[in-house]
């Protein structure tokens, strides 16, 4: 089970919501920030979850209107699931990482650009990350959330000391 399908069950075992109000409850948990969760799959994936059982429809209504509630058989996925997310180390899937393999392919001006630009977004990820940390309670997140912006601009930091010794073996001639 995917991490959104996860996501999306948790988020219903409060109770039904809208999908408009699921996509809010995410955003509230600051998903785009650690999930790959492409807000506009969340209507899909709810509605293919009801035909599976994992849902209940319990109004039908047009543009986000229907109202979705987690069954029995939902809970119960959910908790197998979340884990197993727990318990299983799986591979973290970064794009960044086909950027690193390949590196060898750009010349050592577009690499130490390339570098420099990403330790940029990198400090400045860091630095949004960092203000939005307590934030999120005031509208009604639970302190845990920011666990996981702790643990993303951990991941960050790591990423960053990575670039800036790259960078310096890129400049010393040592790479790639």
């Amino acid at each position: 089970m995917s991490s959104t399908r996860v996501l999306l069950l948790g988020v219903l075992l409060d109770g039904p919501l809208h999908g408009y109000e699921v996509r809010r409850r995410l955003e509230l948990m600051g998903t785009q920030h650690w999930a790959n969760v492409a807000y506009g799959s969340i209507y899909h994936g709810l509605g293919k979850m009801a035909d599976e059982g994992l849902l209940d429809r319990m109004e039908e209504g047009k543009g986000g209107k229907t109202l979705y509630a987690i069954t029995d058989v939902g809970r119960a996925e959910f908790g197998r699931h979340l884990l197993s997310h727990w318990w299983e180390i799986k591979p973290i899937v970064d794009p960044f990482q086909v950027a690193i393999t390949f590196m060898d392919r750009l010349s050592p001006a577009e690499l130490a650009s390339a570098m420099e630009a990403r330790a940029a977004q990198l400090q400045f990820a860091i630095g949004m990350t960092e203000r939005a940390i307590g934030g999120k309670q005031a509208y009604g997140a639970p302190r845990h959330i920011d666990e996981c912006l702790r643990l993303n601009i951990l991941q960050l930091k790591a990423q960053l000391a990575w670039v800036d010794g790259a960078a310096e073996k890129v400049k010393n001639g040592e790479l790639p």
